[in-house]
């Protein structure tokens, strides 16, 4: 089969390897659409890969081609979405349901060849079904849809609230788009770059503020006032926003990290101050998963999508055959290159 195998940092090679052979419990998966994570950037061109040589890709949607001998849910011909994640089961945090927090885990495209090759091994558990309306191209977007999904559930999001979203990327469009399913009273997208504040606003936001803009405070202060926005979602994992998260807070606010920073980080003591004295409450969140396995996080994703209630396809930007991988990091190598997520796709059929 053919698959995009890297080597080494900035070394990717389509070539031919073996189709793997799927054990008792696992399913073949015949590759249709599958995406380029930011995490997969730094893979790539960085020396983030945990070992070489490995096939990413960890966003994807196929076809199932062939199950093993105690597969029993799953059958060959079924439209599937892949959960990554591949925790042991029998630890203390899975069998509270924290699969995250697993630290046996395995991780398609990241610890195990993925899915940026014709076909994928995952366990049966991880295959979420999809409706026949939904197109692969849209399935691709299940794992960061539930990643999204799964920080407003760690913070208990409940709607009603005024919200407000620091970066415009995919995970922050998509948890738009989950704030607005989930009530929102009003949602507002925080980004420098304009072409993804004019996304969020045709995927639903209510305002968007460019914080390069010189008032751009005042700007969120004609929206929730002086008291600040009772749900803040730093989606970007930059320290600019961090540190941001903390002015707009609210009192008593719900502050959630979901961006995954890759730079030191540092507070002034008076803006960390500002955590105590608002009595806000800031946590993290980590991957996408809840009991029962891989969660109501890619089930709700699953029903939602097929009620066409988001708007994936517009968060697109390219899809490019696999064979033009490497066309795609060269637009990585250029900053505002990418202005959505990049789909690469296999074979002759439509996503």
């Amino acid at each position: 089969m053919k698959a995009a195998v890297l080597y080494g940092q900035d070394d990717i090679r389509v070539e031919d390897i073996a189709i793997p052979e799927p054990q008792a419990h696992e399913i073949l998966v015949k590759v249709m659409a599958t995406g380029i994570c930011g995490s997969d950037v730094p893979r790539v061109l960085g020396t983030k890969a945990h070992h070489y040589p490995i096939v990413l890709g960890h966003e994807f949607a196929g076809i199932v081609a062939k199950v093993g001998t105690g597969v029993t849910r799953i059958g060959v011909g079924d439209r599937i979405a892949g959960a990554p994640l591949v925790p042991c089961h029998q630890c203390v945090d899975c069998f509270k349901g924290d699969f995250a927090q697993c630290q046996y885990y395995s991780f398609v495209g990241s610890r195990v060849n993925g899915s940026w090759a014709e076909y994928v091994i995952i366990p049966e558990i991880n295959a979420v079904r999809i409706d026949d309306t939904v197109s692969y191209a849209e399935a691709a977007f299940f794992e960061p849809s539930a990643v999204a999904l799964h920080a407003l559930r760690h913070i208990s999001f409940q709607g009603g609230e005024d919200v407000a979203i620091l970066g415009g990327g995919t995970i922050g469009l998509l948890t738009l788009q989950w704030a607005k399913v989930l009530g929102a009273r009003t949602v507002t997208v925080f980004d420098i770059n304009q072409d993804r504040l004019e996304l969020a606003r045709k995927l639903g936001a209510d305002y968007v503020i460019d914080t390069r803009s010189e008032d751009f405070k005042e700007q969120a202060a004609s929206i929730v006032g002086a008291k600040g926005f009772g749900i803040v979602m730093e989606t970007a994992g930059s320290d600019v926003t961090m540190r941001l998260s903390f002015e707009l807070a609210a009192n008593k606010a719900k502050v959630c990290f979901v961006g995954t920073p890759t730079k030191e980080l540092t507070f002034d003591y008076k803006l960390f101050e500002l955590m105590n004295r608002k009595e806000f409450t800031l946590t993290g969140s980590w991957m996408s998963y809840s009991a029962p396995f891989p969660g109501n996080e890619w089930e709700l994703t699953a029903h939602f999508l097929s009620k066409q209630r988001f708007n994936f396809l517009d968060m697109i930007d390219k899809i490019l055959p696999l064979e033009q991988i490497n066309d795609a990091f060269e637009l990585y190598k250029q900053p505002g290159a990418v202005k959505g997520k990049i789909l690469l796709t296999l074979g002759s059929e439509p996503v």
